[in-house]
């Protein structure tokens, strides 16, 4: 959703009655500024103990079966507005309702969802509190978030208390407490919590992952992943976002933003949470100097934006380390000038595996220390679902929909979720922790174990087989 700005009094209200500013991690109220005068927030502590679990393991727990699946949309800005057009492409998939404070947003999309032949939707646009009424209904079985970052843990949470299955977009939350929060609510409520990951459905992404998985990486050392993408016009851009939310971030925290596009599906190749977890993550950044630099050439003077202090880092880089000793590297960097990059590197004792652009070195087939061609590993190595669409519609070359189709299928199948509340939690945590460890100079910060232990027993994950 492209809301108002992060400085609006109602929408700090709402965060702050949802879950406080106390316990571990970042408080939404030390984040609350944003000036050139702001106090940088203080440096979220160690992990601490686990909180006692609330309710049972969501890991393994399979969607009830439905053979149609009814979906809210909360936020219809660029991301939700694109993203409805994959639910209504879908057999068994209605778009029940919609919601977004911009209101023309809003009956733009319900005007999709007539355009394909279904009923109307219910159309909420009463105010930045208008998420509640949707998760409220009594006709959903699933709540799809798309809106500013600090929106995320408010609406997931309403959804779940309201007895929706939810997906959220990037990152699931800002805070180390809001993560266990969520993952606490979807162990009482039995609902799914889930980071819609969409790179983690790209088509290297699943033939790397079922590469390793059969051992043609050898066993497995490092791996790496990024976010590093030229934003500097859009984040200055007075139309892409509503308002200057997404820039303001950077306001307020130096480490890693927006680390999951490129630990999701690193995570996966390593199994983490199904027999691996990430333990720990020491980060280190540069200067904040790209955004002011872009600024200072290309906005006037008296724009709102020259009121900001950016202390967010240009280049952020952290080790992540796992209990059985691998080390992922993840970066992001959107303030300079940098061709996209999602790194999206796996090694191991047999090879490796690089991207951007794709190129392998496995043994015994790769001897000559010259790069191979991955393209050779299709037939062979390619996920079912791209098999299954080999041409798939939409943007980011076709993983939103694959994504879309494979969670919509799990649920009309009752199937087990490729992915859960604790690759999430997981896959987020860099946010806070990131932040932390540069404040401290690199020193590592614990990566909470969110599953309480049930990382041990190896699970299904995103190389499910194909439902019959």
């Amino acid at each position: 959703m492209n809301a108002q700005s992060p400085h609006d009094p109602s929408r700090r209200s709402v965060l702050r009655t949802t879950a406080g500013a106390a316990g571990a991690g970042l408080g939404i109220g030390a984040l609350a500024g944003g000036t050139a005068h702001a106090a940088e927030p203080a440096a979220a502590p160690a992990a601490a103990v686990a909180p006692r679990r609330q309710g049972a393991t969501m890991a393994g727990v399979a969607f009830e079966r439905r053979s149609t699946v009814r979906v809210g949309i909360i936020g219809l800005g660029n991301r939700g507005g694109g993203m409805i057009d994959h639910f209504l492409a879908l057999p068994g998939v209605r778009v029940v309702a919609v919601c977004d404070p911009v209101r023309a947003k809003a009956e733009r999309a319900a005007a999709k969802v007539v355009a394909v032949g279904q009923p109307a939707p219910a159309v909420h646009t009463n105010g930045e509190n208008a998420y509640e009424q949707l998760c409220a209904r009594s006709d959903l079985d699933f709540v799809y978030v798309a809106t500013p970052w600090e929106l995320h843990f408010p609406m997931a949470r309403a959804a779940m208390l309201n007895g929706k299955h939810v997906g959220v977009e990037c990152p699931v939350a800002m805070e180390l407490q809001e993560l266990w929060e969520l993952v606490d609510l979807s162990e009482r409520t039995r609902r799914h919590c889930m980071q819609l990951e969409n790179c983690c459905y790209g088509r290297n992404e699943l033939r790397v992952l079922r590469m390793a998985h059969a051992g043609k990486f050898g066993e497995l050392l490092h791996g790496a992943g990024a976010y590093n993408h030229d934003l500097r016009g859009l984040l200055f851009s007075p139309t892409y976002y509503e308002g200057p939310w997404r820039r303001r971030w950077h306001t307020r925290l130096r480490g890693d933003l927006y680390p999951n596009h490129g630990f999701g599906p690193v995570a996966n190749y390593m199994d983490l949470n199904r027999g691996d977890r990430a333990v720990s993550i020491s980060s280190f950044g540069t200067p904040a100097l790209g955004l002011a630099e872009y600024r200072a050439a290309h906005m006037p003077a008296g724009d709102p934006s020259w009121k900001e202090s950016y202390i967010g880092s240009d280049r952020t880089i952290s080790l992540v380390q796992t209990a059985k000793g691998r080390v992922i590297r993840l970066e992001h960097d959107v303030s300079t000038p940098h061709p996209y990059s999602r790194i999206n590197s796996l090694g191991g004792t047999k090879g490796v595996f690089e991207d951007y652009p794709a190129r392998i070195y496995v043994e015994p087939e790769h001897t000559d220390d010259q790069w191979a061609d991955f393209s050779a590993y299709a037939d062979a190595f390619d996920h079912w679902l791209w098999k299954e669409h080999a041409n798939p519609p939409g943007g980011h070359g076709g993983m939103d929909y694959i994504m879309v189709f494979r969670l919509m299928q799990c649920m009309r199948l009752g199937l087990v979720p490729d992915f859960d509340v604790y690759d999430a939690a997981t896959w987020t945590a860099p946010v806070p922790l990131s932040h932390a460890s540069i404040r401290a100079k690199g020193a590592p910060q614990e990566i909470p174990d969110f599953t309480r232990g049930a990382w041990r027993e190896a699970r299904s994950g995103m190389d499910s087989p194909r439902p019959a």
